[in-house]
């Protein structure tokens, strides 16, 4: 006994240790979960969390410079050099290096006694002088070897752009790549102009740029501005209250849309364009700025009036916009200095107090984190740290008007071929999308998942079970990019081609499945003793695959008969419906497959754990076995049954590779079930290798992660309070 006693006592010892060590490491695992998700939040809130930083400006340096007749300023990309352009014809290249002792002692004078002058877009760099006889001399400032250097980018050094020789008031100038258009307004109010294309020889080094004339139309008001659109395409001609929109693309210009920007006793002051031209920043006499741009409306192009910016307290004095975003600065008559951005829904980005004397010029850097303000020979340059305007929380989740939109709307669109296209980064797409394809999937795997739970757990005999149960946990185990590839390639014709055959599947499949039901219960009782308990399904197996195959066999002439032999066209061009071949149709029925055995699993686990002894209660107190089903069994196994939705919902709104393959990724906030979408987890998916670390994107494809990130953990809490009560509620039973 003694022996025994002491081999008892070490045992215990020894499991004593082992279950003390085990007990540690699984404390020590739930922490280490517990900590991963905590760093994982905090991990997306560090990058996030700079994208809403507010923008500020501060003083760098002030000093003097020996210039003056100031019509233009450009910084260099570098933001160490300035390039100065007077009144009386001359460049000068300005060292900022050394504040305290700026070098100025670089000069080129590009043309004597001009009397006007323009810059094209800021990001084309060029600039044109205009003389009393009618010539202009465009130009391009460089830095060649630390020194000052002039080139022509049209080749000629001196173009005579009026034939008549009269002086030019007013200058516009556009040069990209292969075309170039040149426009003045002469002394006499007329408009002359030449546009240029860039012919190609069979050497590269003989291109050449050929000079066409166009005739212009006549302007009845007095011109106030004039701007050339990038692609030389069409001239904006600000004249009386009136914008003109001449269109430059034959030897015959024409004016192809007038619209009014003022009020009749009131005038508009002034028209500076945003960066691509795309859209017109116009003052009016009241010191307000209005965005117009141009719409298709009832098929016809239109300028609209997108936006207005108040200037509270003063009226706007000058608007400078920065060189590839749609952003501007905006400085009042009191000196206040604000920055906005077309997409933030009129609320400046920044409004600061920064002069007091409004400066004869004020500059922006290509990068726009440079401010330089000059009045008369005194410059000052800020740093700008405004990263991110682009991204708020209006332009996340709210709608805004677009250039070339007909009206606001949520838009994703991250890219764009040109520099100049708009950042389009709300986020309501995207979630829309993934509620979407989570609610589809849900509609064809919850009946599915439940009714198979119910029938496996409740009604199926053991033997069977033992093959079904594991099978559908197996299905789990299938790479959910093997489920994309095949809807995306082989699902998505069948239901192209099918599509009546589905859509009569989905209501006859049903009802044969009930009429076989309503069959066998009318049958004589022999008939029942034939078939062994449990053992019923096997008679709906045919029946459905025979239901299935009667559809898709009437599917070509219904299609036929009622559809004009092409149910897509008809759906179109009739119904007004759009059809996408991979849309949210092939989606749910993916993505429901990927979701039916989560969903079945733990459901079917609610209800076979519920006791016997409820249901042989039930039984033996007179209930049928559906009364049993129904009030008993299921209401005992609810808090696992929610469970279980609750889980195939967050599986759904997860999934990536099925919504990534079967959707064709279209971003659109629309029900309809035969359109695309595009979901959080496939939008990171394809744009995160592409985005710029760093950049608005980047950060903005971090917060979609952060919103997915929030919605599992919503749905997630939301299951288990749910759960929770519904097991409180029916613990009694």
């Amino acid at each position: 006994m003694a022996d025994a006693g002491a081999f008892l006592t070490n045992d215990s010892r020894r499991r004593q240790l082992k279950d003390r060590v085990a007990r540690f490491s699984v404390i020590a695992g739930g922490i280490s979960v517990l900590l991963t998700l905590v760093l994982i939040f905090f991990y997306l809130l560090y990058v996030i969390v700079p994208v809403f930083s507010p923008a500020r400006i501060t003083s760098l340096q002030s000093f003097t410079v020996p210039l003056s007749g100031t019509q233009a300023v450009r910084l260099n990309e570098q933001n160490t050099y300035a390039f100065h352009f007077s009144s009386d014809g001359q460049v000068s290249l300005v060292s900022l290096a050394h504040a305290a002792h700026p070098d100025t002692r670089k000069h080129i004078s590009v043309m004597d006694h001009p009397v006007s002058f323009a810059a094209a877009l800021p990001h084309e760099n060029v600039y044109v002088y205009g003389n009393e006889t009618g010539g202009v001399s465009v130009i391009k400032p460089l830095i060649r070897q630390g020194g000052l250097s002039v080139s022509y980018p049209l080749d000629q050094a001196y173009i005579q752009l009026d034939p008549e020789r009269q002086p030019l008031d007013r200058l516009a100038v556009s040069v990209r790549n292969e075309t170039a258009t040149l426009i003045g307004l002469t002394r006499d109010q007329r408009l002359v102009a030449l546009t240029y294309h860039r012919s190609h020889g069979l050497n590269p080094g003989n291109d050449a740029w050929q000079e066409q004339r166009v005739t212009m139309p006549e302007i009845p008001d007095a011109v106030t501005e004039m701007i050339a659109t990038p692609d030389g395409r069409t001239l904006y001609v600000l004249a009386g209250r009136q914008v003109l929109a001449i269109d430059l693309q034959s030897l015959q210009a024409r004016i192809r849309l007038r619209q009014d920007v003022g009020p009749e006793d009131a005038a508009p002051v002034a028209m500076t364009a945003l960066s691509g031209a795309n859209s017109l920043l116009i003052t009016g006499a009241d010191g307000r700025v209005t965005q117009w741009f141009e719409v298709v409306k009832d098929g016809q192009r239109q300028l609209v009036s997108a936006r207005t910016f108040d200037a509270e307290g003063g009226a706007f004095n000058r608007l400078v916009p920065e060189y590839y975003r749609k952003g501007f600065f905006a400085l009042q008559d009191d000196g206040l200095l604000k920055v906005f951005f077309t997409s933030d829904n009129l609320a400046p980005v920044l409004s600061q107090s920064l002069f007091s004397q409004v400066p004869d010029q004020m500059v922006v850097s290509s990068r726009a984190d440079r401010l330089l303000a000059i009045t008369g020979e005194q410059w000052q340059l800020f740093r700008v740290d405004n990263p991110y305007p682009e991204v708020s929380v209006s332009s996340l989740w709210q709608k805004v008007w677009y250039e070339g939109y007909p009206e606001p709307d949520y838009v994703w669109q991250s890219t764009s071929a040109s520099d100049e296209a708009e950042p389009k980064l709300s986020l309501m797409p995207i979630v829309f999308g993934t509620l979407k394809a989570a609610f589809y999937a849900l509609c064809f795997a919850i009946p599915l998942a439940l009714a198979g739970a119910v029938y496996t757990a409740y009604f199926m005999s053991t033997k069977m079970r033992r093959v079904v149960k594991p099978t559908v946990e197996i299905m789990e185990a299938l790479p959910t990019v093997i489920l994309g590839f095949l809807a995306g390639i082989w699902l998505a014709p069948i239901v192209e081609n099918h599509l009546i055959g589905i859509v009569l599947s989905l209501v006859f499949l049903p009802l044969a499945m009930m009429g076989v039901g309503l069959g066998w219960a009318m049958l004589p009782g022999g008939w029942h003793r034939r078939i062994p308990t449990g053992m019923h399904i096997l008679l709906l197996m045919p029946v459905s695959v025979l239901a299935v195959y009667l559809c898709f066999s009437l599917s070509p002439w219904i299609e036929q008969a009622f559809f004009a032999g092409d149910i897509r066209s008809y759906l179109t061009n009739v119904w007004g419906i759009g059809y996408d071949q991979r849309n949210a149709l092939v989606v749910g029925i993916a993505m429901g497959f990927a979701v039916i055995p989560t969903i079945f699993t733990i459901a079917e686990d609610a209800i076979y754990s519920v006791p016997s002894h409820l249901s042989h209660g039930s039984l033996a107190l007179g209930g049928t076995p559906w009364q049993t089903l129904t009030r008993v069994v299921l209401l005992t196994a609810s808090p696992g049954i929610f469970s279980a939705v609750m889980m195939g919902l967050g599986r759904a709104v997860g999934e990536t590779m099925i919504v990534l393959m079967a959707t064709g990724n279209t971003p659109l906030m629309d029900w309809n079930v035969l359109e695309g979408l595009r979901t959080l987890s496939a939008t990171i998916a394809i744009e995160m290798p592409e985005s710029e670390v760093g950049s608005a994107h980047y950060r903005v494809l971090f917060l979609a992660a952060f919103v997915l990130f929030v919605f599992t953990f919503f749905f997630n809490t939301l299951a288990e309070i749910v759960r929770q009560r519904l097991r409180e509620k029916y613990k009694s039973l």
